[in-house]
C-alpha cells in the first residue's frame, strides 16, 4: 500500500540494495489489553516475510504497553510486552494496534514525543478512532476503519476524515487496520525495498494485489460484488443506500430490474433469507451501531435507520439481538469528561 512519504525520510533514509550499510530498522508495536490479535499477527508475520525475501534481519519488532508484563489480545493471543517509558528508548517507527490499546490514552503522549522527533507513528483501526476523536483540528486527513466513519460523521465535525485505507497528518499516519495491515506494512517498507522484492513479499503473502493508501476502504457488503450475482449486488447497494428511508420491496425490485419472485429465489440462494428480512437485518445492525457508539436519542436513530418509532426500533433490535436499546446502550462504558494529569 503506498505511503505518503511526507515525515518519513527519517525511517527510509538508507539505500535497501547497499551491502556496505544494510537496513535494519526496528518497529515499536504498541497494544493494550484486548488488542485485535489479526493486526497485530499482520505486522509481525510481514516484517518477518520480509526479513525471509531478503534472506538478512533487516526489520526487528518489539511489543510495549502502558505497563510491563503479559497483555492479552482479543481472541486470545498473549505477548510479553516492556513499558512505554515517556521519551525514553524509541523505535524508528511505532504502530498502534486497535482494540484495547484505544481505550487508554498513554499511546497519544508517546506518539506526540515520536512526532517531534520526526519519527513516524501508525494508528490503526480503533486507536486512530480515539484519535480522530481527541485531537484539535489535526494537520491533514485522517482515516480509521470504515465501521466507525459513519459513526465519526454522525457524533461530530470532522472535515478531514476520508474512507481511505491510510493518510498521513504531519507523520502520524492514521488507518484501517484489520486485514489490511499487511499492506500498510508493506507500503511503509517498501522505500527500502527494489520492486522485486515488493512483488515477491506480495506473492508470499498470497496477496492478489497491494492496494494504494489512497484507495476507498470496501465499506458495504455490496462493494465485495465478487462474491454475488450483479443483481443481489444491486440490491444490496440500493437497500444499503436507503436505509433511512426504506424503499419498498416492489420499487426495489423494480429498479434491480427482477420479478419479486425472482429476486426472492436469488435472495433465498445466497442468504437463506427474503429480501425484506435482509433489508431489515442491515437497518438493524446500524442502528445496533449508533446504539452502542454514540449518544444519539433512541428517536433520532429510530429515524435515522427507518424504524420511525421507538417501538418499532426496540423490537427489531430485541427480535435481532435479545435486548433492549436501553440495556445495550447500558452494557457501553460511555466516558464524557476526559481530563489530563
Amino acid at each position: 500500500m503506498g505511503i505518503n512519504q511526507s515525515g518519513f525520510q527519517a525511517f527510509a533514509t538508507i539505500d535497501a540494495k547497499s551491502p556496505s550499510d544494510p537496513v535494519q530498522r526496528t518497529f515499536e508495536i504498541y497494544v493494550g489489553k484486548g488488542f485485535c490479535d489479526l493486526e497485530l499477527a499482520s505486522i509481525t508475520h510481514t516484517l518477518a516475510t520480509a526479513n525471509d525475501v531478503l534472506a538478512r534481519t533487516a526489520f526487528h519488532w518489539r511489543f510495549v504497553s502502558e505497563g510491563a508484563g503479559y497483555v492479552d489480545g482479543a481472541t486470545g493471543m498473549i505477548v510479553r510486552a516492556e513499558p512505554a517509558i515517556q521519551d525514553h528508548g524509541f523505535s524508528d517507527i511505532m504502530v498502534v494496534v486497535g482494540g484495547g490499546a484505544a481505550i487508554n490514552a498513554d499511546f497519544m503522549r508517546r506518539a506526540r514525543a515520536m512526532q517531534r522527533k520526526a519519527l513516524p507513528v501508525v494508528l490503526l483501526s480503533d486507536a486512530a478512532t480515539a484519535y480522530i476523536k481527541t485531537a484539535k483540528s489535526p494537520a491533514g486527513k485522517v482515516t480509521t476503519h470504515w465501521r466507525d466513519i459513519a459513526t465519526l460523521a454522525e457524533t461530530g465535525y470532522h472535515p478531514n476524515l476520508t474512507a481511505r485505507f491510510s493518510e498521513n497528518s504531519d507523520g502520524i499516519i492514521t488507518a484501517a487496520g484489520a486485514g489490511a495491515t499487511s499492506e500498510l506494512i508493506i507500503g511503509l517498507i517498501a522505500p527500502l525495498l527494489d520492486s522485486t522484492q515488493v512483488a515477491e513479499l506480495g506473492n508470499r503473502l498470497l496477496l492478489h494485489t497491494i492496494r494504494k493508501s489512497d484507495a476507498e476502504q470496501p465499506k458495504d457488503i455490496a462493494d465485495n460484488a465478487g462474491l454475488f450475482d450483479a443483481h443481489v449486488t444491486q440490491a444490496i447497494r440500493l437497500m444499503e443506500d436507503t436505509i433511512a428511508d426504506p424503499m419498498p420491496m416492489a420499487d426495489l425490485t423494480r429498479e434491480v430490474g427482477l420479478s419479486t419472485r425472482h429476486l426472492e429465489r436469488v435472495f433465498r440462494k445466497v442468504f437463506n433469507d427474503t429480501p425484506a428480512k435482509f433489508y431489515k437485518r442491515l437497518r438493524t445492525k446500524r442502528a445496533r451501531t449508533m446504539i452502542e457508539e454514540t449518544l444519539m436519542p433512541m428517536v433520532e436513530v429510530a429515524v435515522a435507520t427507518g424504524f420511525g418509532s421507538c417501538d418499532t426500533l426496540s423490537k427489531a433490535v430485541k427480535d435481532e439481538y435479545g435486548m433492549t436499546p436501553s440495556k445495550m446502550r447500558a452494557r457501553k462504558k460511555i466516558t464524557l469528561l476526559t481530563y489530563e494529569d
